[in-house]
Order: C-alpha cells, then sequence, then structure tokens
C-alpha cells in the first residue's frame, strides 16, 4: 500500500502576512497603476481636475481678492449658518488648509483620488468625497454645540477657525478603497494612523477625519449588503422564472 502523501505544510505568520500584503498591492496599487500607464492620463480626468482645482485656489488665495472669494465661495467654519456651510462645502473640499503646505494635498489629492477613480468610479469617488466631508463638518458643529465641559465636545472658539481642505476626503477615500479591495492591512493602518493622532495631538480636525471615516464606512458596508441583497433576489426571480 502506497505511502499517504504528507500533509500541506502550514505557512509561518510571516508568509502568510507577506501574501496578504502583495494581494492587497496588487488589488489596491498594481491593477489600477497598470491602467494608467496603458490609457496615460485619460484614465483619470477627475483625479487631474481635482488637484488642478486646489493648486488653482491655492493660487488665488495668494491675492486679495481671490482671498475673498475663495472665503465667500468654500470657507466653511462651524459658526456659520448650517445651510452656508452645505452649500460651500463642495467647494472647500478643493480650498488646500492653510497651515498645512499645499504640495502634500496636492500629492495626496491626484494619487488617491486616482486610485479611487479606476476602483471605485468617478460618480462614486465624488460621492465618498463629498460624504467624508460633510460628515466631518456637521461633526464639528456638534462638537462645539456639547462645548469643552461634555464628553466629545470642544471649546465653542474653534467655531471661527476655517476647516477647509481635501485630508477629510483622502483618509475617506483611502476607507473606501480598502473595503471595496479587501485590504484589512491597509484598513488597519489608516484607521490606526488617524487614531494615534487624534490620542497624541487631540485636534479638531482630526477628530473630523475619523467621523468622515466612520461615515464611508457605513456607506459603503450598506451599499454592499444592498447589492448583495439585489443580487441574491434577482438569481431567486431567475429561479423561479426557470420553474414555471
Amino acid at each position: 500500500m502506497p505511502d499517504a502523501p504528507p500533509p500541506p505544510r502550514r505557512r509561518s505568520a510571516t508568509a502568510r502576512t507577506g501574501a496578504a500584503l502583495k494581494g492587497e498591492w496588487q488589488r489596491v496599487i498594481a491593477v489600477p497603476f497598470a491602467e494608467v500607464r496603458r490609457r496615460g492620463p485619460r484614465a483619470i480626468p477627475l483625479a487631474l481636475a481635482s488637484t488642478a482645482l486646489v493648486a488653482f485656489f491655492h493660487v488665488v488665495q495668494q491675492f486679495d481678492w481671490g482671498a475673498d472669494t475663495t472665503r465667500v465661495l468654500g470657507g466653511v467654519r462651524a459658526d456659520l449658518p448650517w445651510w452656508l456651510a452645505l452649500l460651500r462645502t463642495p467647494v472647500s473640499l478643493f480650498v488646500p488648509a492653510p497651515d498645512l503646505p499645499v504640495w502634500g494635498a496636492l500629492a495626496q489629492v491626484l494619487v488617491v483620488f486616482g486610485f479611487a477613480e479606476l476602483v471605485l468610479g468617478r460618480a462614486r469617488t465624488l460621492v465618498i468625497a463629498y460624504l467624508a466631508t460633510l460628515a466631518g463638518t456637521m461633526a464639528a458643529r456638534a462638537m462645539i454645540a456639547l462645548g469643552p465641559d461634555r464628553f466629545l465636545g470642544i471649546d465653542d472658539s474653534l467655531g471661527h477657525v476655517l476647516d477647509t481642505g481635501p485630508s477629510a476626503a483622502v483618509v475617506g477615500l483611502v476607507v473606501a478603497l480598502a473595503w471595496v479591495c479587501r485590504a484589512p492591512v491597509l484598513m488597519t493602518l489608516v484607521w490606526g494612523l488617524m487614531i494615534a493622532e487624534v490620542a497624541w495631538k487631540p485636534n479638531l480636525a482630526g477628530r473630523e477625519h475619523l467621523v468622515g471615516m466612520a461615515a464611508v464606512l457605513v456607506y459603503v458596508a450598506l451599499g454592499e449588503t444592498w447589492r448583495r441583497g439585489r443580487e441574491v433576489r434577482e438569481g431567486a426571480e431567475w429561479v423561479a422564472g426557470t420553474d414555471e
């Protein structure tokens, strides 16, 4: 009687981690990057247009007339009426934060919006970017309304701080990419970094980012649940139709 083949050896934790990272790299970066190499700039018009808008608002803010115009169109603060903040939020997404280097914002928008555009699609990328930004902006208003003496509350003086920039949209899109591409390492990394930032240096922007990320996570999870439910219903209807 021939000897039974030896059982397959289990891979070490290091090997499994390496395989997981390789798989995530392939899904999140390698495949979209290959599409960019194949089609060139035509593959990411949304990312290029968004980057150009950030650069445009950075330049015009250097002039008095441009700073006033930008403030009217996209200057969001927590002390504004909510309806005015809603109107300005879409533009505020592309107005770089005054206290951060613009080159970082340009690089983030080009890279993250580009990958998101290729993986999620243009319309979904815009929806998620706006959702993350809007959720953070509305959360800031709620935290200021709570006041510094309550849990999660902050001082109302922060209501006068200009609250603009694409950073909330960027981290929200990273969360969406990690969910859609089944990238748990990336998901853990982005959440860990943002939580560590808020714990190390508590600030309004960090809290807004966490709220925006949570809103995006709920959105993509519910969206996937709805799509799967629809597929199941359509499958059941098709089976029922073939039985008639």
